[in-house]
């Protein structure tokens, strides 16, 4: 089955950077539109961005021009790089289908100090 997994959280300081990797088993990254969520303590899931087959991205207001999602199709990869982190970006991040299609992996944990 799709198996999905989230690396590269970790504790920052506030304006500092992270390169969030979520490793894709069993499907092709072209064929589907894969995206980045996140979820704080006492909120609902968020989206954050998205990256379709042909590499159109898009992204949340709050993280324009601060977040970059990529994608490596030969390694089954897609990537978010984190810059100039805030504390509101503290949360756990969750990649997917931009349609949920498959079920929730770990996360890994982003937390950002003041």
């Amino acid at each position: 089955q799709v198996q999905l997994v989230e690396s590269g959280g970790g504790l920052v300081q506030a304006g500092g950077s992270l390169r969030l990797a979520c490793t894709v088993s069993e499907i092709s990254l072209s064929l589907d539109t894969i995206a980045w969520y996140r979820q704080a303590p006492g909120k609902q899931r968020e989206w954050v961005a998205f990256i379709d087959r042909d590499d159109t991205t898009n992204y949340a207001d709050f993280v324009k021009g601060r977040f970059t999602i990529s994608r490596d199709n030969a390694k089954n990869i897609v990537y978010l790089q984190m810059n100039n982190l805030e504390p509101g970006d503290t949360a756990l991040y969750n990649c997917n289908t931009y349609n949920n299609y498959y079920t929730w992996g770990q996360g890994t944990q982003v937390t950002v100090s003041s």
